[in-house]
């Protein structure tokens, strides 16, 4: 066993290996480095402030097709349990009118067969496994990303 041990560390492709490693992960500027070490630059942390508040005002434009809709409020405390849906209080077909909210897609009905239920499907019960709030915030990457031309 211990033979076996030591003739791994003995290797030259295991130390290779290390000193890699080792190189790679150590930056000019005392950061990150890629694995061609070159310097990773590092982020100024987020406030964090502008995630906070949502924009409470018109939904904003969707991305792209299917994209499912922003929820133009805050939702901080608006829990959702297995039990109970604060989002439903408002968007239920029931109360959307009287709220004057969006009422919930007819597609949240269907089950995983594509059939019709009487009550919001299990897989679509949880709102923010794909409505996220609006935020004013800057993209933390910059990118070239254009809407597609859909008019």
């Amino acid at each position: 066993m211990k033979s076996r041990f030591l003739a791994v560390f003995q290797s030259p492709l295991f130390v290779g290996l290390m000193l890699m490693s080792c190189v790679s992960l150590a930056a000019d500027d005392g950061g990150l480095a890629t694995l061609r070490g070159a310097s990773i630059p590092s982020a100024a942390p987020a406030s964090g402030d502008a995630l906070k508040k949502a924009i409470e005002d018109a939904p904003l434009e969707r991305d792209f097709t299917q994209q499912p809709p922003l929820v133009s409020h805050a939702i901080d405390n608006y829990p959702v349990t297995k039990n109970f849906n604060k989002c439903l209080e408002c968007h239920s077909w029931e109360n959307y009118r009287k709220k004057k909210a969006t009422k919930v897609s007819q597609s949240h009905f269907q089950d995983a067969d594509g059939k019709e239920r009487a009550s919001i499907s299990p897989r679509r019960y949880f709102c923010v496994q794909c409505h996220v709030p609006q935020v004013d915030a800057k993209p933390l990457i910059a990118n070239t990303y254009q809407r597609p031309n859909t008019r």
